[in-house]
């Protein structure tokens, strides 16, 4: 009998089907899955070198991006790889230990992402329409201490989630219908009352991305006021391009979150499961997209770089 099968239970391993009921396929969905693990490694890491070695990229924008870049890396290098040996490998052991540090990164990454949007958005609020003063506001000191408290706030929110695993007996099935480690389908396999895991792993999180979502959208309302006062056509287009990026990466975040939360139920498993997967790999390959396309001074960095002329983009031009 294949190990899938098994009634068998070791508490040190689980087992990830993957994704159940497209076995025959699961060669050719990891070549897309790979091609896009290696786009997204190579846009947000060319994003991070150019905003850690350039200097005009050096503001409050580009460090929140830059942030946004590295938990979209966070993310898909502890998800994807595992679901490529899974279909590839038929790799589909995972240990406990592992599982576990699998799902802190990604629910990590994901509350980390949400208040990374809202520093973001409070950047352009700021931008727009309190300019004079954005340099005092924004001080590169103001923004460590943003950071920080992101790091603090999403640490702290996701950490009882996992001691709460840690303690439950499991005795049942080691099988997760699943291609990586997700919080209510482990403790779901638990032998004894996950009422207050559920709870506190559903409703936490939920409350805080849903005060994110209200904050971000008050912040866009303002923005949006703020916009409709300017005297002249020309600064509506600049001013609406600016916040174009951030408002596309919104959605590109939110949508398939909601989208998971509501509708999960109502499509077929392994349908759900695919759009899970798709959307640990979607965002990190559009984010860097939609900043080059939409942020100037990133095209002009990248178009250097890999141009001839990256040494006069390094040094700067005598005037």
């Amino acid at each position: 009998m294949s190990v899938v099968n098994s009634t068998k239970f070791s508490h040190l391993t689980f087992i990830l089907l993957g994704i159940p009921g497209l076995e025959d396929w699961n060669t050719w969905i990891a070549i897309p899955f790979c091609l896009m693990l290696m786009a997204a490694l190579l846009g947000n890491c060319v994003l991070i070198f150019l905003i850690a070695t350039k200097r005009s990229l050096q503001e409050p924008m580009y460090l929140f991006l830059s942030m946004l870049a590295v938990s979209d890396l966070v993310s898909s290098t502890s998800t994807v790889p595992k679901m490529l040996a899974i279909f590839w490998f038929r790799a589909r052991e995972i240990a406990f230990e592992s599982c576990l540090t699998q799902m802190f990164f990604i629910h990590f990454g994901f509350v980390a992402k949400s208040a990374i949007l809202l520093a973001m958005v409070f950047d352009r609020y700021v931008a727009i329409c309190d300019p004079l003063r954005y340099t005092t506001i924004l001080t590169n000191v103001k923004v460590g201490k943003i950071s920080i408290a992101i790091v603090i706030r999403s640490f702290c929110i996701i950490v009882p989630i996992f001691f709460l695993l840690k303690w439950l007996p499991f005795c049942r099935s080691n099988v997760l219908p699943h291609s990586y480690c997700k919080h209510i389908e482990v403790a779901r396999l638990a032998y004894a009352d996950i009422t207050v895991s559920i709870w506190y792993g559903f409703a936490v999180p939920t409350v805080t991305i849903v005060l994110d979502v209200v904050f971000i959208g008050v912040s866009c309302v303002l923005i949006l006021k703020a916009v409709i006062r300017l005297p002249t056509k020309g600064a509506w287009l600049k001013a609406f391009s600016t916040c174009g990026s951030h408002v596309c990466i919104i959605i590109l975040f939110y949508t398939p979150a909601f989208f998971t939360l509501s509708f999960s139920h109502h499509v077929p498993h392994h349908i759900h499961i695919l759009l899970a997967d798709l959307y640990m790999l979607i965002p990190p390959v559009l984010n860097p997209i939609v900043y080059g396309m939409k942020t100037k001074q990133i095209r002009v960095q990248v178009g250097c770089m890999f141009s001839q002329k990256w040494k006069c983009c390094t040094v700067p031009v005598p005037t």
